[in-house]
């Protein structure tokens, strides 16, 4: 089958990594009976070799992932809650923003960004479509419009009387299968000076860091900077700065107005355009090369389990993440390879991981059966975990984290 790029239509060619057939990442099973009925999806990703967006092939409804029933919400990380408020006194004191203005939020999750420019006095609208994390937004006193985002959306909120001078949309432009339409809503939705800033995961760190994990069905596309001017300037925004942020591995923050605007192209924006091209993002090479590396980093998690069975040692997890199931389904780990994982929401508690079908327990866990390891599967947040779990010295645990290599801190 011949797939076309989810952008501009180009047939796609060039495999970057195929990873076989997987569930969704954070599809937790209720319970052991539910393991009967679950589905696996395929799960591989190509490069465009015209617009240069690497994207997933197939395309997972995505209704049937953002639902009342969603599990992830953003306030259970405290390094991603310090990150929105550095964020919100950065764009206050930047673009001069006060009681006037209006910042809107998509994909705005339960308020844990909005909530700190609400109580600078700031106007403010989260569009999120998992209902059940806009309802713990409004309970923040975070105005929230249960929708998907893209050109409608933006119209009906123009024609609602608001149009922003800011938007955030953060770790978002990855999960829409409709890319163009979704960034034509912030050409509409924005005020003629209005600045649009987007934050993905650098799909330049993701070669250079073999996060493959990173790679699973919410995340339809995988973005650099050269992928992302061409969309933006093809749906009415011109990208004038761009920062490096080290959230989810190696982000970028990019600064867009409209194609009218006046603003300036940033010395950031042009070393980063000059660093993409140095990389190689230009040449097919680069990307099938990262598919080629990938069986090595699951032969040395798969081979440090079989060593830790062998010694008799139990390992356990911390972080039921989205990048966490990916790394696990992909290296065929079950239970009978890690006996539990432990995490801080209280809605991935009491359930199953999707495909390895490894039950979550409360932190608190970890103390009562005391492992002898635990596997980092969110890597991104190692310096978190680490700190909030340094008590399992006590009995000589340890951490490890996989990718890009094994490490046993």
């Amino acid at each position: 089958m011949v797939h076309a790029c989810r952008f501009c239509s180009t047939p796609l060619t060039n495999v970057v990594a195929d990873l076989g057939a997987t569930p969704w990442s954070n599809s937790f099973l209720p319970n052991e009976a539910a393991i009967e009925t679950e589905r696996s999806f395929p799960l591989k990703v190509m490069v465009c070799s015209e617009c240069f967006l690497v994207q997933t092939t197939e395309t997972v409804p995505p209704g049937e992932i953002f639902n009342a029933e969603y599990a992830y919400f953003s306030s259970f990380s405290t390094s991603w809650l310090d990150h929105a408020k550095r964020y919100t006194q950065l764009m206050t004191e930047r673009f001069g923003l006060g009681d006037q203005s209006t910042v809107i939020e998509v994909a705005s999750n339960d308020g844990y960004l909005l909530q700190y420019f609400a109580a600078a006095g700031v106007k403010v609208l989260g569009v999120e479509p998992a209902a059940n994390a806009a309802e713990v937004a409004e309970g923040r006193g975070v105005p929230t419009k249960v929708a998907f985002f893209g050109s409608d959306t933006a119209k009906a909120i123009v024609e609602s009387g608001i149009r922003a001078d800011l938007t955030a949309a953060n770790n978002v432009l990855a999960h829409v299968p409709d890319i163009a339409d979704f960034v034509r809503g912030f050409q509409i939705v924005l005020k003629p000076e209005g600045v649009a800033t987007f934050e993905f995961p650098h799909l330049l760190r993701m070669i250079e860091g073999l996060q493959f994990d990173t790679i699973y069905h919410e995340h339809y596309s995988y973005i650099s900077l050269l992928a992302a001017e061409r969309i933006f300037e093809a749906c009415g925004l011109k990208v004038f700065d761009v920062e490096e942020l080290s959230t989810h591995g190696g982000s970028l923050r990019v600064y867009a107005q409209r194609n009218d605007g006046v603003r300036a192209p940033t010395e950031r924006l042009l070393a980063m355009r000059e660093e993409e091209e140095r990389f190689g993002l230009k040449d097919m090479r680069t990307y099938r090369e990262f598919g080629t590396k990938i069986a090595a980093v699951c032969d040395a998690f798969r081979d440090f389990l079989r060593q830790a069975r062998d010694e008799d040692k139990v390992v356990a997890a911390y972080g039921a993440a989205a990048k966490g199931n990916t790394f696990l389904n992909v290296c065929g780990v079950t239970r009978d390879d890690i006996s539990f994982v432990v995490d801080r929401s209280t809605v991935k508690q009491g359930k199953l991981l999707p495909g390895s079908h490894i039950p979550v327990y409360a932190p608190s866990e970890l103390e009562r059966a005391k492992p002898d390891y635990v596997v980092i599967l969110p890597w991104n947040l190692t310096a978190e975990i680490v700190e909030s779990c340094k008590y399992i010295a006590d009995w000589g645990g340890r951490f490890v984290t996989a990718i890009p290599t094994l490490r046993i801190l």
